[in-house]
């Protein structure tokens, strides 16, 4: 996951303002970009007047700057200490030739100081410069205040959003898809349209099962990275009670997938897991799955591509591992509360170290035998933040759409088995009423954090998705 960002800083001037605004600006600027651990490309101050951008050959300089270094800008900041020019903003952005998301802030005035020495007119200058960035068709992200100062809490909300959005917006149009053996028959909810997902820039990779399962059986016992990915799945979990055949069988697998994904890149995978490797081979691989999420490199059931496409957009925006889950039960007569399961290949975050362990899945176990189904991971999620996020291709209608929101785990008494949380989501029915009326699968994805303003920001302003934004 990539930890540190890099922006492009357009700081906008207009000659009538005094110049001290200008370098108070692009300090302020330079140190909260540091405190958020963000690498600015930004002009010299000797660069042009001040280091800021205003006339065409401003606009020229900067922009041969940013192009310079086009491969590593993540996004653009544009910041207005004063009224700035219009003109040079959006010619700058339009000769570097980036595609990124773009922030205009602008900086408010002091009642105290409306004199001619100290007076802005910032408030003025954003509508401005955002009227130009839309004739110029740009797509562009403004803060939560129509002025704000770059060192207060209210910009660096804006600046942890932006840098959420940049990462989502980067990450999907990057994304590698690893889709592992068919879509099971039964679940036509996880079908999928890969070039919609093309349009976008998300490739899909595919592979069959066989293919899995004949390299995995040549594995030896005794090869020396199948007793070293034994020993790493029984460090990740408690394996009490698990039979020793079924580890073999999981770690020759785990190798096998880890080539394939390695060789090609793979970003995030879906696996058929229902239920063609516990009939074929005899073992779940739930754990692998969670091991995969766990490192950032998420995984999700059922050849739901679109289902890991929204794992991968939760966990750019937070940076944390995000899960598969199924919307799956309601909690007694409670409205705004519901159970979230699967068998069990959720990350290792989401649960306590001292309720966290393998087992089998009794579900597919019922009918295929208990001892091929033995992988699954299994705790309960404690009460903390909640996002969810569903992608899909809307395959009727030629697009794609989501839906997105947060909510809360809670503590309330629920005796299952498998993966399992209990959510309280405010008008909870509302959003499930949604869901069914427009056509969405029954997985969402889920994170441990409130992400939902960064995904709903990315989906509509940058990849151009009907997004429906629940209670925003």
């Amino acid at each position: 996951m990539q930890s540190k960002l890099t922006f492009g800083v357009i700081v906008g001037n207009r000659d009538f303002f005094p110049d001290a605004l200008i370098t108070e600006g692009r300090q302020d600027i330079l140190e909260v970009l540091a405190e958020s651990n963000i690498t600015p490309i930004i002009l010299d101050e000797d660069a042009t007047k001040l280091g800021a951008v205003e006339t065409w050959q401003d606009a020229k300089k900067c922009a041969d700057l940013f192009k310079k270094h086009r491969d590593e800008i993540d996004g653009i900041l544009v910041i207005l200490p004063n009224f700035g020019d219009e003109k040079g903003i959006a010619e700058t952005i339009k000769l570097s030739g980036l595609d990124v998301p773009i922030l205009v802030q602008a900086y408010p005035d002091d009642l105290n100081q409306m004199i001619p020495s100290r007076r802005r007119d910032a408030f003025c200058g954003k509508i401005s410069a955002c009227n130009n960035l839309y004739q110029y068709g740009y797509k562009y992200s403004v803060t939560q205040l129509h002025t704000v100062h770059p060192k207060s809490e209210s910009f660096k909300a804006d600046l942890r959003q932006f840098m959420g959005v940049c990462r989502v917006v980067k990450g999907l149009r990057n994304a590698r898809l690893g889709a592992i053996g068919a879509r099971p028959n039964a679940f036509n909810t996880t079908r999928y349209s890969e070039k919609l997902l093309q349009s976008v820039g998300m490739s899909v990779q595919t592979i069959d099962l066989t293919d899995i399962f004949g390299p995995a059986r040549k594995l030896a016992d005794d090869d020396g990275r199948v007793r070293e990915r034994i020993d790493r799945i029984m460090s990740y979990v408690k394996t009490d009670g698990v039979p020793s055949p079924s580890l073999l069988k999981m770690a020759k697998i785990g190798v096998v997938i880890d080539d394939w994904m390695q060789k090609l890149d793979i970003t995030a995978s879906a696996i058929q897991c229902w239920d063609s490797l516990q009939a074929n081979y005899g073992v779940n691989v739930c754990t692998l799955m969670s091991m995969m999420s766990e490192q950032l490199l998420p995984s999700a059931c059922e050849v739901d591509v679109t289902g890991v496409v929204s794992m991968y957009a939760l966990q750019l925006a937070s940076n944390t591992p995000s899960a598969l889950v199924d919307w799956n039960n309601n909690y007694a007569d409670d409205p705004n509360k519901c159970v979230l399961f699967h068998c069990g290949n959720w990350a290792k975050s989401f649960f306590p170290e001292d309720d966290f362990e393998m087992g089998y899945a009794p579900i597919l176990g019922s009918t295929l035998g208990d001892e091929n189904t033995y992988g699954i991971v299994q705790g309960r999620t404690p009460s903390g933040p909640f996002s969810y996020a569903r992608i899909t291709t809307d395959d009727r209608n030629g697009v794609m759409k989501a839906y997105v929101g947060d909510g809360m785990f809670v503590d309330d008494p629920m005796e299952t088995f498998g993966s399992r949380a209990l959510v309280e989501v405010p008008e909870l029915q509302g959003l499930l009423r949604y869901i069914v009326k427009n056509g969405f699968e029954h997985h969402a994805a889920m994170n441990a954090s409130h992400s939902a303003a960064i995904l709903a920001e990315a989906f509509e302003t940058y990849f151009g998705w009907e997004t429906y934004h629940h209670n925003a």
